[in-house]
């Protein structure tokens, strides 16, 4: 058997394909919010930051719909993370979201990230979205990215 089977599984393996080149209608979607310090935009506490996250997520039993954790690169300082929940949790920072949001799907190392949001950006107005914030979303731990062997981001952005 092979090793890549005995591993335990953090992350779920992502399915690119409904998510790429499509448009997703929220309607007060659940997040629950934290923030992530950087250094000009490489985040330094990720890992701790989703640890505390899914620790409140797993003491309230709710559900993380797709595993969806957006990111949102506030500053070259800090970065806000939105992680899907089902249901409110007390004593978190809870936000909802509305809205369309253009996606597309990429893969590969993160210093490809300037061209992914320019080819995002390019798609999108292709499609004829004007794009007023964006987001990405880090679909796997680097770990789980290398047990699968794929590392998905998904850039989606607000277009109404």
């Amino acid at each position: 058997m092979e090793q890549l089977n005995q591993e335990p599984e953090c992350c779920p393996k992502f399915d690119p394909a409904p998510w790429q080149d499509q448009v997703a209608e929220w309607d007060n979607k659940k997040f629950i919010r934290d923030k992530v310090a950087t250094f000009f935009y490489m985040p330094l506490n990720f890992g701790g930051a989703m640890k505390r996250l899914n620790k409140k997520v797993e003491a309230a039993g709710v559900a993380m719909p797709d595993y969806l954790c957006l990111s949102d690169h506030t500053s070259k300082w800090n970065m806000d993370i939105y992680l899907a929940v089902d249901k409110e949790i007390p004593g978190t920072e809870n936000v909802s979201m509305s809205g369309k949001f253009f996606s597309k799907v990429y893969e590969g190392s993160f210093s490809d990230t300037g061209k992914w949001m320019t080819d995002s950006q390019k798609a999108a107005k292709e499609s004829g979205f004007d794009v007023k914030k964006w987001y990405m979303w880090y679909t796997t731990c680097p770990k789980c990215a290398k047990k699968y062997g794929k590392n998905y981001v998904v850039i989606l952005g607000k277009v109404e």
